[in-house]
């Protein structure tokens, strides 16, 4: 395979360090589309949210996607945000430019992973913990989960031998292993 991968899923599912982890093992590049957007844009996406508002920053994070599309670039890892797949048609388009994969992980264990890295630079989420934050995932996750579950391939997490909290390299390591069984 040397389509695009584009890993897709709720904040927190890391698909940022499995992605970085995965390109790694096969020597691709890998491109987290929030640090994409920034550059392209000058600011951070947390920074353009507060300033300009979700719409606007997802008519340029759509505009981003297309533009490193356009990049002679193969072999390539993309981590999206989380909103990314959900909004207007980009599923279809995810779809049309290579492979998506979803990392689903159940809410709890969402609630688990962001707690832990933080919500600083997490616009939507600033200020949410315990109940709060689990609510909110939830009720995000109940208009989300039809857009995720179109990727062509779901891996859910954790997998086996991992907990919520160390659980990137086995996915990583999961992936590889199909990706070079020709599986993917």
């Amino acid at each position: 395979m040397e389509l695009p991968i584009y890993l897709i899923g709720y904040m927190g599912a890391g698909k940022t360090t499995v992605g970085r982890l995965l390109a790694e093992k096969l020597g691709w590049h890998f491109v987290d589309l929030d640090d994409a957007f920034a550059e392209i844009n000058g600011m951070t996406t947390g920074e353009y949210i507060r300033q300009y508002g979700v719409e606007a920053f997802r008519r340029l994070e759509k505009a981003c996607v297309e533009k490193l599309s356009e990049l002679p670039i193969q072999k390539v890892i993309y981590a999206t945000g989380g909103g990314y797949p959900c909004w207007e048609d980009n599923m279809d388009c995810l779809k049309e430019l290579g492979t998506s994969i979803y990392i689903r992980w159940s809410n709890p264990h969402l609630v688990r992973r962001i707690e832990l890295s933080g919500t600083e630079n997490r616009p939507i989420l600033q200020n949410k913990r315990g109940q709060e934050l689990l609510d909110f995932i939830a009720w995000q996750m109940s208009g989300r989960e039809q857009y995720y579950a179109q990727a062509d391939y779901i891996v859910d997490a954790p997998l086996a031998g991992g907990s919520p909290d160390d659980n990137d390299e086995l996915i990583a390591q999961y992936l590889y292993e199909l990706i070079k069984g020709n599986k993917l």
